[in-house]
């Protein structure tokens, strides 16, 4: 993976972040229906000089209006009158659905704004990780605090959080060209056709938690919903960093299944230190300084 510098944070005991670096972290409504209604039922009105006659004789409750009043079935029929009455009125429509909550939190200006020096949206990126790969990957238990630590230690968590509301990088995050110019860096031909990295003659590490673009492409996985990961938003890359650290089987909360983990994300005893005294001091809230961590060369 790629190597960046890093901002100097509190001072701690280079003693305590050993310490530090063994720890482990525990980390309808439903719409009515209205039953349809006759529109036109029939009801009988009684003349007044019958009304006294009700209920008497034959069926209690009813009239027998030929006998009371002495007159003929047709001379009866046209004292009938039919009542209309007015269709219900229809139910309203239901409300309209709520509007969705906005996931990605208000972008911090600087790492300050951050609790424990980590930028909001970084944050969000690393719990929300945690959470899609507890569901794809119980047994690996992973927790956010490991993915932190690699974030901290590859770009120093996007940059500060440079990103846009998606949290998308505002400018992308590209290692050196691995053409063997740089001392400690292999030559890695590409791999992708330049796709992600731009280069279609060598690879270039990617994105904050820096992918070879072949890893990228094995590994990969959707943080934030969008149908696409992009190893350049940190919500892919946060849960795609988690998803190759679990890979094997391990098991993140044996210490020394995760350590063995990030030394299989970069090939340095440092560089595994760094990880997981950040990862440590992110749980436990004591954050180490980068001056009492293990240079990484």
């Amino acid at each position: 993976m790629g190597r960046h510098s890093r901002k100097s944070e509190s001072q701690l005991r280079r003693n305590s972040v050993i310490a530090l670096a063994g720890l482990v972290p525990v980390g309808a409504v439903a719409a009515a229906n209205t039953a349809g209604a006759d529109t036109h039922l029939p009801f009988f009105s009684v003349p007044d000089h019958a009304a006294a006659a009700a209920g008497v004789g034959g069926t209690p409750g009813t009239l027998d209006l030929a006998a009371d009043t002495g007159k003929s079935d047709a001379e009866i029929k046209p004292a009938v009158t039919q009542i209309d009455i007015e269709p219900a009125a229809p139910a309203p429509p239901p409300p309209p659905p709520l509007a969705p909550v906005q996931q990605t939190p208000p972008l911090p200006t600087s790492l300050a704004a951050g609790a424990l020096g980590i930028p909001t949206v970084n944050v969000s990126a690393y719990q929300n990780a945690e959470r899609i790969l507890a569901t794809t990957n119980p047994g690996c238990n992973m927790y956010w605090t490991l993915i932190a630590g690699i974030g901290r230690v590859e770009s120093t968590h996007a940059y500060d959080g440079k990103t846009d509301d998606t949290g998308t990088m505002l400018e992308p995050v590209l290692g050196p060209v691995l053409d063997g110019s740089l001392a400690g860096n292999a030559v890695i031909h590409d791999t992708d056709g330049g796709a992600l990295d731009g280069d279609a003659v060598y690879d270039r590490a990617v994105g904050p938690t820096q992918f070879l673009p072949e890893t990228w492409n094995r590994y990969a996985m959707d943080g934030n919903g969008d149908g696409f990961a992009d190893p350049q938003n940190v919500f892919d890359s946060a849960v795609t960093t988690g998803n190759y650290l679990c890979d094997g089987g391990l098991d993140m909360r044996d210490p020394a299944q995760a350590a063995k983990a990030v030394h299989r994300y970069n090939n340095s005893a440092a560089y595994v230190a760094n990880v997981l005294a950040w990862s440590t001091g992110y749980a436990t809230g004591i954050v180490p300084s980068e001056s009492d961590l293990p240079a990484i060369h």
